[in-house]
């Protein structure tokens, strides 16, 4: 019999271990794990360096962040916050740096580092890690008497284990969901949150590697006007919830970067139900509108009517980006400004501003794959992480309905998760 069972050895699951072990050195913990090595995600995230925070410190700024589950979070980051990850690791001597954008990282450059910190936790604090041990069943165990609920039941390829409290940190297993629905759980059908937007066309083609800030938005496609709007009302959107502004990558396949990928997971839903089959309006200079632009190409063409238009780049744009803008707007290497006509000009500023692509597809955004959906948070009780359906019954991290834009947050959604399901476990412990 284990006083803590908790399934998966990923970031929440390790975390959790190592804060119910230090709290209560008496509760007998385990850390079961389907694959051979723990804390997978941990190792790949951010290039192999580890995201592990972002450095937003104000709870109420922090859950902007979120797509799902931004008031849910509310309250468990007042309790536990970005500030404690970093606590938490600089008490172990792993210090972790700020970069420009926010993200967080440690000194080393290295998520081995992350994951040697953790790992040497546990084993120090005495937990229990079976790896290779794929989980087949989760059943209650009933008092005989009046049927209530004494321990859980984890059946696993390498044997059955008996617990009273439960944690499932499992993160986007479907067959872990398919177990906790039999239970009594709502799933929310998950769709990927974090991709990048397939796209075929001439601007973008042999261009790829360029990036630079743009304003993208989500607009309706032609022939698809009904499904469109239908999927805006279904998720209760506007127009201007399909907007982000933020650096934008062109890929051999189409378009990722932050930009891209923040529109992406705040779009999910809506996304998925148009089948990832949409337009995107893209303003290459998103601190100007097509009339400032036409205003300042028209006062170039007069100054510098002499010079060739693909050689003079009137604005800070990248110069493959400028020159594939340039050609299709109908002006070749030779034509001079002093030749432009103001039908090439007006379709130059609109190629600057008002750039459509038709999106066909998306693709996963290397190893930050993450889900929208999981365990409907209705059913959780965020002071404690533990279900409100099944009592001992606690999760953490991304098996539930929350995920976040790339940063770090979804690591800071783990940590926080994963801190409070463990004082909720310790203190039912205790009771």
């Amino acid at each position: 019999m284990y006083d803590v069972l908790i399934l998966g050895g990923g970031a929440a699951g390790f975390y959790a271990a190592i804060h119910i072990a230090e709290a209560d050195p008496k509760l007998k913990v385990a850390i079961i794990e389907r694959g051979k090595d723990v804390l997978g995600k941990v190792k790949i995230s951010g290039g192999g360096r580890c995201n592990v925070t972002h450095a937003e410190f104000d709870p109420r700024e922090l859950v902007r962040f979120y797509p799902r589950g931004e008031k849910e979070l509310l309250g468990p980051f007042h309790s536990y916050c970005s500030g404690d990850t970093v606590a938490f690791f600089e008490e172990r001597g792993i210090a972790l740096k700020i970069e420009p954008d926010g993200r967080m990282f440690p000194t080393t450059n290295s998520s081995q580092t992350i994951i040697d910190c953790l790992v040497n936790e546990t084993d120090r604090l005495g937990v229990k890690v079976f790896r290779n041990s794929s989980v087949s069943g989760i059943t209650k165990v009933l008092e005989d008497e009046n049927k209530e609920l004494i321990s859980w039941n984890v059946q696993t390829i390498r044997g059955t284990y008996n617990t009273r409290n439960l944690l499932v940190s499992t993160g986007s297993n479907p067959k872990i969901w398919g177990m906790l629905q039999k239970l009594g759980h709502t799933i929310v059908p998950p769709v990927p949150s974090l991709f990048t937007f397939n796209i075929k066309d001439d601007r973008i083609s042999g261009i790829s590697g360029v990036s630079t800030q743009a304003r993208i938005n989500i607009i309706p496609s032609k022939g698809h006007l009904e499904k469109f709007h239908a999927a805006l009302k279904k998720y209760s959107l506007q127009l201007s919830d399909l907007e982000t502004e933020g650096p934008l990558l062109i890929t051999h396949w189409g378009m990722s970067g932050p930009g891209i990928l923040r529109l992406s997971a705040w779009g999910a839903l809506f996304l998925n139900e148009l089948d990832y089959k949409f337009t995107i309006r893209v303003n290459w200079l998103p601190s100007y509108h097509e009339g400032a632009v036409m205003d300042k190409l028209q006062q170039v063409k007069e100054i510098e009517g002499k010079k060739t238009v693909l050689r003079t780049k009137c604005f800070d744009l990248p110069k493959r980006l400028w020159s594939s803008l340039v050609k299709a707007s109908g002006i070749t290497e030779a034509h001079k400004w002093a030749d432009i006509t103001k039908t090439q000009l007006q379709d130059l500023a609109k190629e600057l501003t008002e750039c459509q692509f038709q999106v066909n597809g998306k693709s996963t955004f290397k190893e930050e794959f993450v889900t929208a959906g999981g365990i409907d948070l209705k059913e959780i009780n965020f002071k404690t992480y533990e279900s409100k359906l099944l009592p001992n019954l606690y999760f953490a991290g991304e098996i539930i309905n929350v995920d976040a834009i790339t940063g770090g947050f979804n690591f800071q959604n783990a940590w926080t998760g994963a801190y409070i399901a463990a004082q909720g476990i310790v203190k039912n412990s205790k009771s």
